[in-house]
């Protein structure tokens, strides 16, 4: 037993989310109480960078009044109503205010709790889209290995990582998996980048071949893909796949649930990368993580056959839109826009990615990779030859030694191994060059010990 009651009443009564509660048996659950900007602390007063921003949410930092207060306001005024067929003066502004951000005619916002639900919503609103339009075989969708989309049966399917679905199957069917963009590990052109993208974007039109034109409903991709370790995508990728699409009546779904809102330095990534999908999933970073909303948005030609007679999107969630939700999400982009959040992230990127790339001077280290505020380190056995460790010594590596070890030494960060095993860091976007600083400096000590354990 510890001596902190809230640890061990977390231990008989919490059910953590994708954690191995037998970890906890003998040690105790640690519990974060507070946060300030970029910092956070635990029970026991110790405090932590906060390298992760939660959970690639907490873009305005830690500890912000004034969206507490505008939570508190709008529950004062409205605390609850649904959007099923009625509206709200917190969800209508917001809408206007997200589809004067995004990129092209996406000027129809359908909101959600999480990133998840919006996931679940673009492949069931691409499905009834074609079947309005009279092509009801087109159902299928296609999505990346590795890349991950969400918890729900439909989302799940999407994502590509086999032990994340491996308990819950048989899932949705009708869910292809193509080959990502990670050039680190790139099976064809290793050698040139633009090469590469063109050759995994051209993976997706032979799916498309493969499945039938006339199967195939999205394409969900992330801009820069989580899983595996950040795979940003190489120069023409998205124009490519955009050219693929449109050839073959496929719709191009850009899931930036971890992208948008500043992650990349632009609301929308897609904005980032020039390119105009046809939805956008999103969540997380909209509030900063101060009240849970999600959205799916929709460009004008998708919502055009839903304005038609009797055709409903039979769909919703009992609290998506939530006013205090959507009140916060507003001050959230207010603090954007004074504080030039996403100016900030542009102007400071070459310089994070600089200071973690000091890293690869250490043998562990073979690849820095990434973009904005959102980047992976990935670990390696050999960096001349890139090998990679096995399960058994990821296993040790990553929940063995890594993981505890930076917790310990200051850092709330990811030390995954869904894909090869990495190293990920996406700090709040207030964060400066002695954070960076802090982050290298502890990054160095713990992997430079995990050698010593290889």
């Amino acid at each position: 037993m510890s001596t902190d009651p809230l640890a061990d009443s977390a231990r008989e009564h919490l059910w953590m989310h994708f954690s191995r509660l037998s970890a906890y048996q003998d040690s105790p659950v640690p519990v974060i109480v507070r946060g300030e900007g970029p910092y956070i602390w635990d029970a026991n007063g110790r405090r932590y960078l906060d390298g992760l921003a939660g959970l690639f949410v907490v873009q305005a930092g830690h500890g912000r009044v004034e969206l507490a207060e505008a939570a508190y306001k709008q529950s004062s005024e409205l605390a609850f109503f649904p959007l099923w067929s009625y509206a709200h003066p917190k969800a209508i502004e917001l809408a206007e205010r997200l589809a004067s951000l995004t990129p092209g005619d996406l000027n129809r916002v359908f909101f959600t709790t999480g990133g998840g639900e919006a996931v679940e919503s673009a492949w069931k609103v691409a499905r009834q889209y074609f079947k309005l339009r009279g092509k009801p075989t087109k159902h299928k969708v296609i999505s990346r290995a590795v890349a991950y989309h969400g918890t729900t049966m439909g989302a799940l399917s999407l994502t590509g990582i086999p032990g994340a679905k491996k308990d819950f199957e048989p899932l949705v069917p009708s869910a292809i998996k193509v080959p990502n963009t990670n050039f680190y590990r790139a099976p064809e052109h290793g050698d040139d980048l633009v090469a590469f993208g063109r050759w995994a974007a051209d993976q997706i039109e032979a799916a498309i071949l493969m499945e039938g034109a006339d199967t195939v409903a999205a394409v969900f991709l992330e801009p820069v893909q989580n899983s595996g370790g950040c795979f940003p995508p190489p120069p023409g990728y998205f124009q490519r796949v955009r050219e693929i699409c449109d050839r073959h009546d496929v719709l191009l779904v850009s899931d930036e649930v971890i992208c948008a809102f500043g992650r990349l330095g632009h609301h929308f990534a897609a904005s980032r990368y020039d390119y105009v999908p046809d939805l956008i999933t999103c969540a997380k970073g909209l509030t900063s993580g101060y009240s849970p909303i999600g959205a799916m948005i929709a460009s004008d030609r998708i919502i055009e056959p839903f304005l038609k007679g009797t055709n409903t999107f039979a769909h919703g969630f009992t609290f998506g839109g939530h006013p205090v939700s959507a009140a916060v999400a507003l001050a959230n982009l207010d603090i954007f826009e004074r504080e030039d959040l996403c100016g900030h992230v542009l102007a400071n990127e070459d310089a994070f990615r600089s200071t973690l790339e000091k890293l690869t001077d250490l043998p562990i280290v073979g690849d820095v990779r990434g973009a904005g505020y959102f980047y992976g380190i990935e670990l390696v056995k050999d960096k001349e030859t890139k090998e990679t460790f096995d399960e058994a010594e990821s296993e040790q590596l990553l929940r063995g030694f890594l993981s505890k070890a930076l917790f310990d030494a200051g850092l709330y960060c990811r030390a995954d191994d869904r894909g090869d095993p990495v190293v990920q860091l996406a700090p709040p976007l207030v964060c400066d060059q002695t954070h960076f600083d802090e982050i290298e400096q502890i990054l160095r000590s713990v992997l430079t010990e995990a050698w010593t354990r290889v």
